[in-house]
This record gives structure tokens, sequence and C-alpha cells, in this order.
């Protein structure tokens, strides 16, 4: 019997996913110290990925992708509600260059490659639910501003993406190209955390092994 979809991708993805959560970008997060331009920076960098996702996901023609992709998925509002409230501040960095590394990936992927991204980082959005009350206390952020996008976490839409997933992609052959996009997808994650920590410790972002 051939495994679930989202079974190969959480088990094919996992220490990619550990990895990241030992990176001095995170450790600073949990500590508290992160500067606030580390973290608006995060925001920024997946304001150029995911801009382009949602752009190549709401186009694409790939019946497997009209059937898991929804318009509610989409994230780019949520980071430039969060974006605007910075500047309003006088924070805004520039997105690192890994992000347009990542954004030129995912111009380049094929249809069906796009919804290993989309797992990855719709995924994301749930430890960044569990990591807002960080966010939240070191930067005494009130009423939402500026946490519209790590706030945006949702465990019921979580469970209906998976379920899509596993409907649309039943096909061994086509769970290796997902599952492939999406450790390619997860490499230029930790390739942005990586350029957020420099100066934060000494220790680069870990690979997996």
């Amino acid at each position: 019997m051939t495994d679930r979809a989202t079974q190969r991708l959480r088990n094919g993805t996992r220490t990619w996913h550990q990895a990241l959560e030992s990176t001095e970008f995170a450790a600073a997060m949990f500590a508290g110290t992160l500067p606030l331009d580390r973290y608006v920076g995060q925001l920024a960098a997946y304001r150029v990925v995911l801009e382009t996702l949602e752009t190549e996901l709401a186009r694409a023609t790939c019946p497997a992708v009209g059937s898991v992709w929804s318009p509610d998925l989409a994230k780019l509002p949520l980071l430039e509600r969060d974006l605007r409230h910075f500047a309003t501040l006088g924070v805004t960095p520039e997105p690192c260059p890994a992000a347009t590394e990542f954004a030129d990936e995912i111009r380049h992927s094929g249809a069906i490659e796009l919804l290993g991204h989309l797992y990855v980082l719709e995924g994301s959005t749930l430890g960044a639910l569990f990591l807002l009350r960080y966010v939240t206390e070191a930067y005494l952020l009130t009423d939402g501003n500026g946490t519209s996008y790590y706030g945006s976490g949702d465990r019921a839409r979580w469970a209906a993406l998976t379920e899509r997933l596993d409907r649309a992609l039943g096909e061994p052959a086509v769970q290796d190209r997902v599952l492939a996009a999406a450790e390619r997808a997860y490499r230029h994650v930790a390739l942005i955390s990586a350029e957020l920590s420099v100066g934060l410790g000494s220790s680069p972002a870990p690979e997996p092994v």
C-alpha cells in the first residue's frame, strides 16, 4: 500500500525541520533576544517568497493544484499588514538575497512542485503560531499589530489542506516530485534563516544529515 502523500512529506523533511529549530535565529527568538530588524527581515523575506508562490499557484492550470490551492490559504495580505505596521516605526529592512533565490526557484518549478513549496510554507505557520508569544513579549506588540502572519496558523485549515494533498497526490512518482520540491523549499528557508542569523552567534545554520 502506498504511503499517504503528507506522511511521506512529513517523514522526508523531518531532518530539515529539526535543523531549522537549532539555528541562531530560532535560538535568539526563543531567548527573546532576536533584534527587531531580524524579525521584520524574516517577514520581508517571506513576502517576496509568498508573493511569487501565491501568484504561481493562482495561475496554475494543473488539476491537482486546482484541487489543493484555495484563496483562503493566501498569506501575502497578512505579511503586508505586518510590514506596514513596522514601516510606521521606521523598521524597513530589505529582503535578504536568499529570499530572491527562493522566489526564482518557485518561478522555475513545475506546477505540481508548487505543492511541495506550499506544504512547507503553510506548515511553517503552525510553528509560527507556537512562537507568537515569544514575538509579542519580545517586541511588546499589542492588538495583533505586527503579528498577523505569525498568528495565522490554523490547525483546522492545515488538516483540510493535508486531506486535499493526500487526495491529489496518490501516485508515488508524483509524490516523489512534490517531496523533492519540499526538500528544496526547506533548503531555501534554511538559507534565509542563516542569512538572518549572521552576527547572532558563532554557529552556522546546520544542514540535515
